[in-house]
């Protein structure tokens, strides 16, 4: 580990002491350092920002409720990251029983029929392909999409990847690959 990640864990486990003993300005830290990096991986994953700023609150209550399970000598990154790609998971499980019990068309079904906010023509354009972005990466696979999400707007390595998903080097590069490809195929149709 490189000096400026030693210290960097050093103050996480600093600051998630403070948390278990009790004051907020300890959970408050961690989560200011860690909240936006939470927040795009999430909304990479779900493909919608309201979902995705519910799932980021679900996911810093679970990290402060299970911080006692917290190990200080790795990086409080990985770690907050891994508890939100499981609260991920919990809301895509939630939302296919919402669906099949409430016989409703998915809402991004719904997403063509009002644009909230009408303007040039270039605007428009470019928040359609950002929005059409956000949804096929939110449409891959899950074992594609996560190690995409990690490495390519988080900015972890590889190694770090795949120390979070619990695979190896070889494999994030190979899902990174896979999902870059299924991404090209999507742009050409």
């Amino acid at each position: 580990m490189s000096g400026a990640a030693t210290k960097a864990v050093r103050w996480e486990a600093e600051a998630a002491a403070a948390a278990l003993a009790g004051r907020q300005a300890g959970f408050s830290a961690l989560m200011e350092g860690h909240r936006d990096a939470v927040f795009r991986m999430v909304r990479g994953h779900l493909g919608n920002e309201a979902d995705a700023l519910d799932v980021t609150q679900e996911s810093f209550v679970a990290a402060f409720l299970a911080l006692r399970r917290y190990d200080p000598a790795r990086p409080f990154r990985g770690w907050i990251l891994r508890i939100a790609l499981n609260k991920c998971h919990d809301w895509a499980r939630r939302r296919k029983v919402r669906r099949f019990f409430a016989f409703a068309l998915p809402i991004e079904a719904a997403t063509g029929l009002v644009d909230p906010a009408p303007g040039p023509e270039e605007t428009l354009s470019s928040r359609r392909a950002v929005g059409r972005i956000h949804a096929a990466v939110a449409a891959l696979p899950d074992a594609l999409k996560e190690p995409l999400l990690l490495c390519a707007v988080e900015g972890l390595s590889q190694e770090e990847a795949a120390a979070i998903l619990g695979i190896s080097r070889k494999a994030v590069e190979t899902r990174i690959y896979r999902a870059r490809q299924k991404l090209s195929f999507l742009s050409e149709g």
